[in-house]
């Protein structure tokens, strides 16, 4: 009896101390969770993930304006090729296509305010041009990383960007150079509509030449690891590897040299344009 009413009167003792406010704050805590410690360690590895995102998008964006300038080697009649394309588009094929249309918009904001002589209108031309290939290309390998995506992917972007700047030559190009738009329209067939084609493939040739070597150096350096979602496009994209031999990949190679020798013929020779170095 005596210990059933010790008992009774410590419960009682207990629930008058909660009635009255009594539990310290630490008893009226909540449980720790489990899950708590699973939270912040994703929230730390979501913060260095962004903060990689960030670095390796200004890596490219200092890339692509560096092409700018060293590839800007031949010029026909007022039209330049440069090949920043290729690395808007490399860094689209690592990290998807958000990636190239944002860095199309950094690098063509930056030339505007640094070397630009065209204005807004040159300004918008030069990023939709750039979106348009990098981003179109990105997008289908995406949702086919293999060989065949990446080729289907440059050949829709070299058509994709040709069409946009034949479009933009049209509309936008008789505003900024003041000259009527029916002799614009003369030019499309001799001019812009060669110039572009021949561009963009170029572009694309070097894209299949040096994209495969790029993306092994940058996951070696683990460097394109940087998500989940990424982390499993480089798991599948190293069982392609395995899968292809050496052969192929030096077929590729092969391809792209062949057109990249093939669209400076047609720069030099048939759109009569000339090398200028560093210009």
């Amino acid at each position: 009896m005596t210990d059933s009413s010790d008992n009774i009167g410590k419960v009682w003792m207990r629930e008058d101390r909660i009635l009255r406010g009594g539990i310290s704050a630490r008893s009226r805590a909540p449980p720790h969770k489990k899950g708590d410690f699973f939270m912040q360690k994703n929230r730390s590895l979501h913060t260095t993930q962004s903060i990689k995102r960030l670095v390796i998008a200004g890596l490219f964006c200092a890339l692509a304006y560096a092409a700018m300038f060293v590839t800007s080697w031949i010029k026909v009649a007022f039209l330049t090729f440069d090949a920043k394309d290729t690395v808007i588009t490399i860094a689209g094929l690592l990290f998807g296509p958000v990636y190239s249309l944002l860095i199309s918009l950094v690098v063509s904001l930056i030339e505007f305010i640094t070397v630009g002589d065209t204005g807004f209108w040159g300004f918008l031309m030069n990023f939709l041009s750039s979106a348009a290939f990098s981003s179109t290309c990105a997008l289908i390998y995406k949702y086919k990383k293999n060989i065949k995506g990446a080729i289907v992917g440059l050949v829709v972007s070299v058509v994709s960007m040709t069409a946009m700047m034949v479009l933009l030559n049209l509309l936008i190009t008789p505003i900024y150079t003041g000259m009527p738009a029916a002799d614009i329209a003369t030019m499309i067939p001799t001019l812009f509509l060669p110039f572009n084609l021949t561009k963009a493939t170029m572009n694309a040739a070097l894209v299949l030449m040096i994209y495969k070597p790029v993306s092994r150096v940058l996951k070696a350096a683990k460097i394109t690891d940087v998500s989940d979602g990424m982390r499993e496009t480089a798991k599948k994209e190293m069982e392609s590897n395995q899968k292809s031999s050496l052969l192929t990949n030096l077929l590729i190679i092969g391809i792209g040299v062949f057109f990249v020798a093939l669209s400076t013929v047609v720069f030099i020779v048939v759109l009569g344009g000339k090398f200028s170095f560093m210009a």
